[in-house]
């Protein structure tokens, strides 16, 4: 009627702070039928500032750190973190200590943050085995899946989701990586030790390899130079054992590795691939 109005108030709720574009309609009939439509754009404000960041190791596997804190006024009670990794990933929370036989979160029985309060959450991320050789060759940007945050502000409130998507940078390897299994951290000087390597084909080209040694001026490599390792399919790795001595005292770099592709006649170099500590012999200092 003339003069009159509707008053009604639509309430709803965001599930997924960010972006909201919200559109109300109204169809109303003069002396023909008439339609309104209205559409708006808002930002709700997100009580969490979520930070993520990967970490590669030599092997396998990587590791992820996540950092959550409570940027509001007011407190915030999370519910749950979880990850949504893509199927060639398997996760490992560490983020639980083993006390009296019995695992306990790091955090306690505490499920809030204050004001300006902040959580650390770490993961290990593996590689799953049907799925090895062909991370190997993976470089460049990668999709990681996504990080999902359920949270509410008051207790009996509907849960809210935070979702965060994951990306890492896959480290270049090259074409033939070289990485360290096993290096003592101290050796003594003029003694022979040993290093174990591993080498990864990174190519999807088969490779005939050998391996030379090069002397430097702190370093003397022991057997013979010029093995062969053998043939390396794309994606997969060997090991091998190196002896070497170091001549002089303190912190000296392994240098001098050369690793040849013979059937495409192209040489790898590997220098500083390591440091050891040198201490002096304790033969040397009874003598």
């Amino acid at each position: 009627m003339v003069g009159h109005c509707i008053d009604d108030v639509i309430h709803d709720k965001i599930l997924n702070p960010g972006r909201v574009i919200p559109k109300s309609s109204v169809s109303f009939q003069l002396n023909v039928q008439m339609f309104l439509s209205k559409i708006c754009l808002f930002y709700p404000s997100e009580p969490l500032d979520v930070k993520t960041k990967f970490y590669n190791s030599d092997k396998d596997d990587l590791f992820l750190e996540v950092q959550i804190e409570n940027i509001s006024h007011s407190t915030v009670f999370i519910r749950e973190v979880s990850l949504k990794l893509p199927e060639m990933y398997t996760e490992e929370a560490l983020n639980t200590l083993n006390l009296e036989g019995e695992d306990e979160c790091t955090f306690g029985t505490r499920t809030f943050l204050q004001a300006t309060e902040g959580r650390h959450y770490l993961y290990h991320l593996q590689f799953k085995e049907e799925y090895l050789e062909k991370a190997r060759t993976l470089s460049g940007l990668m999709e990681m899946g996504k990080l999902e945050i359920v949270w509410k502000r008051e207790l009996g409130e509907m849960p809210m989701l935070h979702t965060v998507p994951l990306r890492r940078e896959a480290p270049s390897c090259g074409e033939l990586k070289l990485s360290l299994e096993k290096i003592p951290d101290t050796v003594a000087r003029e003694e022979p030790f040993q290093i174990t390597c591993k080498i990864t084909n990174c190519t999807d080209k088969k490779m005939k390899l050998l391996l030379k040694m090069f002397d430097t001026t702190s370093v003397r490599w022991c057997g013979c130079s010029g093995r062969k390792p053998g043939r390396l399919k794309p994606g997969s790795s060997l090991s091998f054992t190196l002896t070497l001595l170091c001549l002089q005292l303190g912190l000296r770099s392994i240098s001098g590795i050369r690793v040849i592709d013979t059937t495409l006649k192209t040489k790898y170099c590997y220098d500083d691939v390591a440091n050891v500590c040198v201490l002096p012999s304790m033969v040397n200092m009874k003598s």
